[in-house]
């Protein structure tokens, strides 16, 4: 089993910046991709940015140039920079662990319980 904590979530005004972690403990060598999702009041949960374990990343066109996953050099976290902050980028976040099995491939999701950003002036 995997479990993850996120934090850094909060308030800021528009054009700000946070930094989000997502502490993973348990079978974290399962672990193939971490993903950050994003869910703001009646919209459906959308991904925001992704990181394999190989280093390959991926983000919403929405938050291009603007967040940075990331993994830290010394321990099992996993950050999500986020810069030039909108009130659009509003949300609970959500870390998201996808750890691989077998050898057939097959996977299992792990969520935290999620971080409010608010971005708001």
């Amino acid at each position: 089993q995997v479990r993850l904590r996120e934090s850094g979530g909060g308030q800021v005004q528009p054009g700000g910046s946070l930094r989000l972690s997502c502490a993973a403990s348990g079978r974290v060598f399962n672990i193939n991709t971490m993903n950050w999702y994003r869910q703001a009041p009646g919209k459906q949960r959308e991904l925001v940015a992704g990181i394999t374990s190989g280093g390959r990343t991926n983000y919403a066109p929405s938050v291009e140039d603007r967040f940075t996953i990331s993994r830290g050099s010394a321990d099992n976290t996993w950050y999500l920079q986020m810069d030039s902050l909108k009130p659009e980028d509003t949300a609970v976040y959500y870390c998201n662990a996808i750890s691989v099995l077998n050898i057939e491939g097959a996977t299992r999701d792990h969520w935290g319980q999620g971080t409010q950003v608010t971005v708001s002036s």
